[in-house]
């Protein structure tokens, strides 16, 4: 037993375990300190992973060895491909979990993690001499030393909880608060504020008509978070949708006078892009009813999820409001939703390394840095603990950029713009979204990842064998005749227009009534070639597809993107008259002049800046 360390990790959510894992993987002698062994990974709000945008950044964390993927796919009690209607680069991967199987997973990955151990205990003050983090004191008297140290506390520092009037410390409901451990950071400079989140209520399923709900079946298909884990290991259960109605949103308004959200009660900012029912109210007044989904919390449980009724109303307002909807008139509750507050830590005196600018070797990763999300969490953790291990080892750091992944997006938008509410990631907030695919992760980050020791032999052996069997696919697309007078009688049947001329097999497949498989059933050359034996043959004909029919935009994207990195070389101040340039948005504008940029680059980190401003503006200058 041992109290020194090259790597201390302060937390044990989904940044901590990612942080721990990662650094400990790379060689680095981790300790996680957590105050619950028995809640690793917690899932506090939805036991679910991935959505939009979120589900590219578990896909990135899978390239790049971390763990989140593959307990996702070990627990996973549904899985559905969002936005797969749309073109593949918003596809998004999502799937419910079981909640307490998922812990367990966690809890045995670090269990089995060499250099890993785990302290179970309450961080108190964070020590530091000479300006650099040297360790961590906790509420025990236990004292750590560490070369560097990861902040992954949560939503736990100074949390207050609140239902209606009622509130009660605590960082998650039961769980308790922790004190002190911000001021120990602060008093060196490091600047903090206090945000809000919520949680909707929990519902016992053996009270619910479910005939007065639609039923939301999750796929059968061959999709999975992991690139190279286990698939659907455990009893797949439907989700189910309802709504509210008008006598819901009656009752509510009842309530708004005892809402902490507009009482005064509560003075920080909650997410905006998952606001509880009460902000819908008075943010949509004129909607008569919003969607709800119900989600099963595991395959053993009674307990159900009720997503879109985040709320911090009275517990009588809820219960009340909620049988008001047919499927819940009989409602049995396991606990009511509640609002939390924490404390977080501005982001811009991060560098993109996640290492404070303040405080040498100390880190931050997750909602202390003013995210909201395990995936965002998760993925900062990850890069968090592989920047902690390479300066132990004094190595240059692990930054990703906006065009390489979601997670490099992130970070860059934390410690650029900074955040005013809880940063969710969405599609849209990437501009090279078709170099970001879900499908891609692991051509764009496993072998920097293998290089730096984080991803097994394993996984890299997998991915050049995906790999060359990819490009033996596109160049045999690329390659293959074919004469116009055999295939056009043969292409009625797919309704597609007849060849004049012949062409490549690639050029057929860039169609959008076509594609490999139903090409296959024509072209006997094609079937072979996609029959081949291959591990995960489905993944590779996909892969290849979306090379071959969106090659042009992947590589006019690839070009803007090389161009956009010269972008801090672009002078633009007193260039333009911003409002006058009704192609840009409003805010856009606003902030434009406002700030008037002295370069490109510039403009692009202004929050209110959109991407797509700033490809006006490259348009404009290439004018």
């Amino acid at each position: 037993m041992h109290f020194n360390y090259d790597v201390i990790v302060i937390g044990g959510g989904h940044a901590g375990a990612e942080a721990a894992t990662a650094s400990a993987n790379m060689g680095a002698k981790t300790c996680l300190i957590t105050m619950d062994m028995n809640k690793i990974a917690q899932m506090s709000c939805n036991p679910a992973v991935g959505g939009i945008a979120k589900g590219q950044i578990v896909r990135e964390i899978d390239a790049l060895g971390g763990n989140m993927g593959l307990i996702t796919d070990k627990t996973a009690i549904q899985f559905r491909m969002l936005n797969i209607g749309k073109g593949p680069a918003v596809w998004s991967p999502r799937a419910q979990c079981d909640r307490e199987k998922f812990i367990w997973a966690w809890r045995t990955t670090l269990d089995a993690t060499e250099n890993l151990d785990i302290w179970q205990d309450q961080a108190d003050e964070l020590l530091v001499e000479n300006g650099e983090a040297v360790g961590v004191r906790t509420i025990w008297g236990a004292e750590f030393k560490a070369k560097s140290v990861i902040v992954t506390a949560g939503t736990f520092l100074n949390g207050l909880m609140h239902i209606g009037r009622k509130m009660v410390e605590g960082g998650r409901c039961a769980e308790p608060s922790v004190h002190h451990f911000t001021e120990s950071i602060t008093r060196f400079g490091i600047r903090s504020t206090r945000m809000k989140t919520g949680t909707p209520v929990r519902i016992d399923k053996r009270s619910v008509h479910f005939e007065a709900m639609d039923v939301q079946q999750g796929d059968s298909d061959f999709h999975q978070f992991s690139y190279i884990g286990p698939h659907r290991m455990l009893r797949q259960l439907p989700c189910w949708t309802t709504y509210t109605n008008c006598k819901v949103h009656e009752t509510l308004q009842k309530g708004l006078a005892d809402s902490p959200l507009f009482n005064g009660q509560i003075q920080s900012t909650g997410p905006r892009y998952c606001p509880s029912i009460e902000t819908k109210l008075v943010t949509f007044p004129d909607k008569e009813q919003h969607p709800l989904f119900l989600e099963p919390e595991g395959e053993d449980t009674n307990e159900m999820y009720l997503n879109g009724f985040s709320s911090s109303m009275p517990m009588d307002i809820q219960l009340e409001a909620l049988r008001h909807i047919p499927a819940f008139r009989d409602i049995k509750i396991y606990r009511p939703g509640y609002a939390i507050e924490y404390d977080y830590f501005d982001p811009t005196q991060l560098q993109q390394s996640l290492e404070s600018k303040v405080v040498a070797g100390l880190f931050f990763a997750g909602q202390v840095n003013g995210t909201t999300g395990y995936e965002e969490a998760g993925g900062q953790g990850l890069v968090a603990g592989i920047n902690a291990a390479i300066r132990c080892a004094g190595g240059q750091p692990f930054v990703m950029k906006r065009d390489e992944s979601y997670i490099g997006v992130l970070i860059d938008d934390l410690t650029t713009k900074g955040v005013d509410e809880p940063y969710r990631m969405f599609t849209s907030r990437a501009e090279y979204r078709i170099l970001l695919r879900q499908d891609d992760a692991d051509a764009r980050l496993t072998e920097r990842a293998y290089e730096l020791g984080i991803a097994k032999r394993d996984r890299y052996d997998w991915w050049m064998e995906k790999k060359e069997a990819i490009q033996r696919l596109v160049t045999f697309c690329e390659e293959f005749p074919i004469k116009a007078q055999e295939i056009n009688p043969l292409l009625a049947k797919f309704d597609t227009t007849p060849l004049r001329a012949g062409c490549k097999l690639a050029d057929l497949i860039a169609r959008p009534q076509l594609n490999l498989q139903n090409l296959s059933t024509i072209i006997p050359e094609l079937k072979t070639a996609i029959e081949a034996p291959l591990n995960r043959k489905e993944e590779i004909i996909e892969a290849a597809e979306i090379r071959i029919k969106y090659k042009g935009y992947i590589e006019r994207e690839r070009i803007i993107a090389d161009k956009m990195r010269r972008l801090e070389h672009i002078k633009i101040k007193n260039r333009f008259h911003y409002d006058e340039l009704h192609e840009i948005s409003t805010e856009g504008r606003q902030k434009l002049s406002a700030i008037n940029p002295e370069t490109l680059a510039q403009a692009s980190r202004i929050p209110g800046v959109s991407p797509s401003d700033i490809n006006v503006l490259l348009v404009l200058l290439g004018r």
